[in-house]
């Protein structure tokens, strides 16, 4: 019997690892790679922020997770974990209801040797009053969605009432001023000028107001300074209100207040401060889990209590060698766990001994969309080499297709590059709907 391999997640570190596992193990008749996801679809989690603001079309750079699977050996399964039966090797899969509330996919079990959980992780609004109910989270694509939706509704009904002779105007609000915060606010600004260039001018770009709230003492409180600084200079410049050691106390359907009195008014609120895992994982069948629900690994990256269950990426709490933090919820470390299981489980399989992770940082890179990015490149090569403007811009984006080349290879994101490039004069610089 063939060794079953599922994978539950299929964020950019599952998808990766299950395209890999199916591409070496299942290819060849080794193993059975399942992966499991609660979507069809797939978008790079890194660039939701792009969806929000309409700058990037969805639907145009989605993959489909059925045809991925077709075309890399593994097989997907749609649902989403609701148990866990460690003694019995099953992993349970919740139904799945349409857009209608009618089951397209009942209740469910899958059996597994090995299990690999890569469920990625949830905006974390610590318990804030009202933020739920008032902001908008950007975990998923349809949140982006909604979101990029209401912004346009807000330039439709000032288009429409046009006529009144006043311009018009709109607040909006960002909590968090890490990464995703930072990125939105200048994506955000790029489209407001963007929509007035397409006609929709009767909010112009400088009546456009953009708050970023940041509760700690700077803007991209987890980056180094020497990046953060020229970041909030460049937000600054565009217009971004920026307000550093101000938590938010209260939301409301008006606006935010924060401790320390202060109002901020705002129509369009999202909220991008802080992370934490799904909540179903502080429950399962007893693995070892953090205060924010992620499933505390040993540097082999198996949890704790189960040798044959695998947790990587934000949904894991991985120590880091030397020091008494874990490794951070970020892209690029759940690219380099995704290629070191891609190895462990090959080797499982031939009863050889797990290598253990060890992050490295090869930097960070912060775009301010088309006004200008900033960050720096970590290496032995390098050193460490700080970047502004088209260059890190360059570098930016070549994260994405360094993503796109370990799910699709060289000469297939090549094609879409070309792809991209010949049909930007013939789509809108925006999405318009």
């Amino acid at each position: 019997m063939q060794h079953r391999i599922v994978v539950v997640g299929g964020g950019a570190g599952g998808l990766e690892l299950a395209t890999r596992l199916g591409r070496t193990l299942g290819k060849r008749g080794r193993a059975k790679i399942t992966l499991v996801d609660a979507n069809l679809t797939h978008i790079w989690k890194p660039l939701l922020h792009e969806v929000a603001a309409g700058s990037l079309n969805s639907s145009e750079d989605e993959l489909n997770y059925v045809a991925q699977a077709k075309w890399n050996h593994f097989e997907f399964q749609l649902g989403r974990m609701s148990g866990l039966d460690r003694a019995g090797k099953r992993v349970f899969l919740a139904p799945t209801h349409d857009e209608y509330g009618i089951e397209m996919v009942p209740e469910r079990e899958l059996g597994y040797d090995t299990l690999v959980i890569a469920v990625g992780s949830t905006t974390n609004d610590f318990g804030t009053k009202g933020a739920a109910e008032h902001c908008i989270f950007l975990d998923t694509r349809q949140q982006a969605e909604r979101f990029h939706r209401k912004l346009l509704s807000h330039y439709m009904h000032a288009h429409a009432n046009g006529s009144d002779g006043q311009p018009g105007t709109i607040d909006m609000a960002i909590v968090g001023a890490g990464a995703t915060g930072v990125e939105l606010a200048a994506e955000l600004l790029h489209a407001a000028r963007e929509l007035a260039a397409y006609g929709l001018n009767q909010i112009q770009p400088e009546n456009v107001h953009i708050t970023l709230i940041e509760a700690g003492p700077r803007v991209l409180p987890g980056l180094p300074e020497r990046i953060g600084a020229p970041v909030a200079q460049t937000l600054a410049k565009l217009g971004v209100t920026v307000l550093t050691d101000a938590a938010v106390s209260e939301v409301t359907e008006q606006g935010l207040h924060t401790k320390s009195g202060q109002f901020v008014p705002a129509s369009l609120k999202v909220w991008a401060a802080g992370i934490r895992a799904p909540g179903f994982l502080a429950e399962l069948d007893g693995l070892e889990s953090n205060r924010i629900n992620q499933l505390v690994v040993r540097p082999t990256l198996q949890t704790t209590r189960d040798d044959d269950i695998f947790a990587f990426g934000d949904c894991a709490a991985c120590p880091q060698p030397d020091s008494e933090r874990n490794v951070p919820p970020r892209a690029q470390a759940a690219h380099q766990q995704a290629s070191l299981l891609a190895k462990s489980l090959r080797l499982r399989l031939e009863g050889k001994a797990l290598p253990t992770y060890r992050y490295r940082d090869y930097g960070s890179l912060i775009s301010l969309s088309s006004f200008s990015a900033v960050g720096n490149l970590m290496g032995n090569l390098t050193g460490n080499v700080m970047l502004e403007g088209w260059l890190a811009r360059m570098f930016y984006i070549s994260l994405y297709r360094m993503h796109q080349i370990a799910l699709y290879g060289i000469v297939r994101t090549s094609l879409m590059m070309l792809g991209d490039r010949i049909a930007k004069g013939t789509v809108p610089r925006l999405k318009l709907h």
